[in-house]
């Protein structure tokens, strides 16, 4: 699972995360780097490997990794009301996420659905 999170979307995603923490405890997490620090810094108990800041590449590493098809879920909790200087970067990512056909949220009432589904996964296997 990919986290990524705009600058002002960030304390959105840590609240997620930390609320949500026994399920992602099972789960492989990758984050952009700021996003990684701060989740971490409230989750020590949440495994997340860091990538570079979104704007200075961090975006395209995950971007790579989908492409891979090492990364199932991508929520990107989006800040659309903020200009984005990577912005190209961002739709490159959300692009790929698309056509590669994996679960992507980009705010929190769809990553709600998407942990269900997750947790739902955990209690079949």
């Amino acid at each position: 699972m990919a986290l990524v999170a705009h600058d002002a979307k960030k304390d959105d995603l840590v609240t997620f995360c930390s609320q949500h923490r026994r399920v992602l405890v099972g789960c492989d997490l990758i984050a952009t780097g700021t996003t990684g620090g701060r989740i971490k810094e409230a989750c020590p108990d949440l495994s997340v490997t860091r990538f570079k800041s979104g704007p200075l590449g961090g975006d395209q590493q995950i971007g790579a990794r989908i492409a891979d098809g090492k990364v199932d879920v991508l929520i990107f909790f989006i800040d659309p009301l903020s200009p984005h200087p990577h912005d190209v970067d961002v739709k490159a990512l959300t692009r790929l996420a698309v056509l590669y056909d994996i679960a992507m949220a980009l705010n929190r009432a769809t990553a709600e659905l998407l942990i269900v589904q997750i947790l739902k996964n955990q209690r079949v296997a």
